[in-house]
């Protein structure tokens, strides 16, 4: 019998066979970023905390998070979400809960008593920041964390800004807000409560005595409507209203209350009032579909019995003998193309009266420029800033709502984040700053049957006659075994979970798997694209080979 020898089928190594030589393209293993970070106002590494919190490193998710935004428990609780909006996980069938997650390791990180670790080397270079709201606590933190001395100035006696002065305990558990600055402040940072910097030359005075400023006061002018009279006692100011104390909120509140106003702080004294027992009407500009403020604090406005009479305005109020009627009219109302901007047109016919004890107008705040004329120029609303944050004066740099129409508090983070990043890179040699913008991970680059059709894991919320009988949190934190099963939910766009598809499908063998990732073997691999297929994350693509 003749001794044939198939070419295909031998007991011998295939390393001489050098398939490599049919590519003209090459998998590339590239962790890149998700749609998540890429709308993330702190540049969160989302996928990665939750592969993290998955995988029951609960600490480990806290000081991944924590690297961008040292207020989890804080931002797990109102951040606005623009990451939910952008998740691939909305194409397949709901988003992940990344708020009540992050919310999650926050609380978990309060209750076991984590720190920030100390600054491994001290700096001589000092930075004062002015306004102790999250802007500038997010700002000192980051600075004090690379060893740079801080000076926090507040012109109030705590620290907080609109986290504590503007958003209520229903939202925002008092003592979760305390537990979170107490964790920067214990870095060792420098406090003068109590003072405020109230013009140019106390201004230029700081910037003589410190290397750098970072001035982040906020937004504390209120927007005026025309034809509403301030003076009368029934007009309340809705910073004032959500600052007070419950007993000065009740006092000065009738039965009979109308919010104007359709964002997020509306909402906010909205539902405040009707804490206090009142009968409350928001009425705003937009159409009901179309307010500002987040879908679900309108809902659980609507079911603590709040009206709503929405696309219409306040023209003019008249006092009757008791109370006050706003005269009031149907509007077509069209978004401009940036915050603030918009138009309203009249529908003829529609007028019609509300009739109230206390009117409460919650239309935004503005910043007030005018205490840095002849220092610091304007950029419309604004102070004018460059990219890297610093404004017209060298080593004055400014962020959050002085800064920015962005008006909420992960974007106030966010800017003080970037402008210490900024001020370190121009105080300290070799300072690393974070990547520039990559391509996001987009959903057809996600191999869907590797991950199971499942509802998002919801938050409860706190029964109805609970929350309108004081002001105890309305949502309530995901369990444990919840919180695991929703972070399982996490697509992980674009970050390797090292699940060894890639290793396993390659019909040539040409992945080794390392210790912490893959390597390609040039040699064999043809370019098929079989990794990148089977990849559940998107963390492989393929790019052309041009070889010689």
């Amino acid at each position: 019998m003749n001794d044939l020898h198939s070419p295909l089928w031998t007991s011998l190594s295939s390393d001489q066979r050098i398939t490599g030589t049919w590519r003209s393209a090459l998998p590339v293993y590239h962790d890149q970023p998700s749609p998540c970070l890429g709308a993330c106002p702190v540049n969160g590494r989302i996928a990665v905390w939750i592969g993290q919190l998955g995988a029951g490193d609960i600490r480990g998710a806290f000081e991944t998070l924590a690297d961008n935004n040292p207020f989890p428990a804080i931002a797990g609780r109102i951040c606005h979400h623009p990451c939910e909006t952008s998740c691939n996980r909305n194409q397949l069938d709901e988003t992940v809960g990344i708020c009540s997650l992050e919310r999650f390791v926050g609380d978990t990180a309060l209750a076991e008593g984590w720190g920030f670790a100390a600054p491994p080397v001290e700096h001589g270079v000092s930075v004062a920041v002015v306004g102790g709201g999250p802007a500038g606590l997010s700002a000192a933190y980051q600075l004090r964390r690379r060893g740079i001395r801080v000076t926090l100035i507040e012109a109030g006696e705590a620290l907080g800004g609109l986290m504590r002065t503007g958003i209520p305990a229903y939202r925002l558990d008092r003592d979760v807000l305390e537990a979170e600055i107490a964790r920067i402040t214990a870095l060792g940072i420098e406090l003068k409560l109590g003072h405020a910097v109230v013009g140019p030359d106390e201004m230029k005075a700081l910037r003589a005595d410190h290397d750098a400023v970072f001035l982040a006061t906020g937004a504390s002018l209120p927007k005026r409507l025309p034809g509403l009279d301030y003076d009368q006692a029934s007009v309340i100011d809705s910073a004032d209203f959500l600052a007070a104390p419950r007993e000065v909120q009740e006092s000065g509140t009738g039965a009979r209350v109308v919010v104007i106003g359709g964002g997020s702080a509306a909402m906010d004294v909205a539902r405040s009032a009707r804490r206090l027992g009142r009968a409350v009407t928001v009425l705003a500009l937009e159409a009901e579909d179309a307010l500002p403020a987040q879908a679900t604090e309108v809902e659980e406005a609507r079911e603590e019995g709040i009206a709503f009479t929405c696309g219409a305005m306040m023209r003019a109020t008249r006092v009757m003998a008791d109370g006050v009627a706003l005269d009031c009219v149907r509007v077509n109302f069209t978004a401009g193309d940036a915050p603030g901007r918009f138009t309203i047109d009249e529908i003829a016919g529609s007028n019609f009266e509300i009739e109230a004890d206390t009117i409460i107008p919650a239309i935004g705040q503005d910043a007030d420029l005018a205490r840095w004329d002849g220092l610091l120029e304007a950029s419309g609303p604004a102070i004018a800033i460059g990219p890297d944050l610093q404004t017209g004066v060298p080593g004055i740099y400014a962020g959050g709502d002085v800064a920015s129409m962005g008006r909420f508090v992960t974007h106030a983070v966010g800017m003080g984040k970037e402008a210490a990043l900024a001020i370190a890179d121009a105080l300290l040699e070799g300072t690393t700053r974070y990547p520039g913008d990559a391509p996001l991970v987009d959903y057809g680059r996600i191999n869907t049957a590797y991950h199971e059709t499942h509802g998002r894991t919801r938050q409860p919320l706190a029964a109805l006659e609970t929350r309108l009988a004081g002001f105890a949190e309305v949502q309530q934190p995901l369990t444990p075994d919840q919180a695991r099963t929703e972070a399982a939910r996490c697509f992980s766009c674009g970050t390797c979970i090292y699940c060894d598809n890639c290793y396993f499908y390659c019909p040539d063998m040409a992945i080794t798997r390392l210790d912490r990732g893959y390597e390609i073997k040039s040699d064999y691999c043809k370019g098929c694209g079989l990794c990148v297929a089977e990849c559940p994350t998107g963390a492989i693509h393929m790019q052309e080979d041009r070889q010689s």
